[in-house]
């Protein structure tokens, strides 16, 4: 036999087990293909409620989520948690700000509730504004007018004023006698809401309030200031931010600080700052 006719016999004998290879290989990766592709999301999706065509589909990634469990729908809305932006145009102008125009419309839009002198003619549903600190006001009205904060008489308010006369009352209020700090105050509050307000809680991830509200803390430029503010409108606005009423903080903080906070130690801290002078 010549080494062509050994040669072409040894592939004839081999032939057949590479067919029967190759069979097997297709075999399992065509049954693997078909129960990870076909049987098991179809099962899959009947019990998850879906049909076997979306079942596959979500299997193959042509549509999107599981086959294993129903789509979540999300119907919440998106809304603007503050479009304010610290921009150094708007620094320069709440700088130097027009305080009579700003007193002028003071009188004219915002006495009747904040009083002449920026003192609370209804503590239960208004803040104290003299002493304020000028971009903490110019953020709020801001976020009235964008419908980040929501309240039907200050977004009324707000929707007449444009940037210039936002930064301009705001000046107004800020230049008002405020509160000044001092280490003595009447001591009705508790006890731990003087710890809570000087130094958190770490253990619960509370950090300290004055950490950002004190006067000279150095905290975003947006912070109030929260002495001798109302005890009613402080305890509120601290429910408020608890139950994601208002949402108007930026990064969530006042969010995350009050979600730790009970109704108790809100008590006490409104109370607290109340107190101070």
């Amino acid at each position: 036999m010549s080494a062509a006719d050994h040669d072409r016999a040894a592939r004839d004998i081999d032939r057949p087990w590479r067919l029967w290879a190759s069979a097997i290989v297709i075999g399992v990766l065509g049954l693997g293909g078909l129960s990870g592709f076909v049987i098991v999301p179809v099962m899959q999706g009947w019990r998850a409620g879906l049909d076997p065509f979306t079942a596959i589909c979500r299997a193959l990634g042509v549509a999107a989520g599981s086959p294993a469990y129903p789509q979540s729908v999300s119907r919440g809305q998106a809304a603007p948690v503050s479009q304010v932006a610290w921009t150094p145009d708007l620094l320069r102008r709440l700088a130097r700000p027009d305080v009579a125009r700003g007193q002028e419309i003071a009188v004219n839009l915002c006495a009747a509730c904040h009083g002449e002198t920026g003192q609370s003619v209804d503590p239960a549903q208004f803040p104290n504004m003299a002493g304020q600190s000028a971009s903490a006001i110019y953020k709020q009205l801001n976020d009235y007018k964008t419908g980040a904060r929501v309240h039907a008489a200050m977004q009324a308010v707000a929707a007449e004023l444009d940037v210039s006369q936002m930064a301009d009352v705001a000046a107004h209020f800020a230049s008002l006698q405020q509160a000044q700090w001092s280490a003595t105050w009447v001591r009705s509050a508790p006890a731990f809401a003087d710890a809570l307000a000087r130094t958190g809680d770490s253990a619960r991830g509370l950090p300290a309030c004055e950490s950002c509200h004190s006067p000279r803390a150095g905290g975003p430029i947006e912070t109030p200031v929260l002495f001798a503010q109302t005890r009613d409108y402080l305890a509120a606005q601290l429910r408020a931010y608890r139950s994601g009423e208002r949402r108007n903080d930026l990064y969530g903080r006042m969010r995350a600080v009050a979600a730790r906070l009970s109704d108790e130690e809100i008590a006490a801290l409104a109370q607290y700052y109340a107190e101070r002078r």
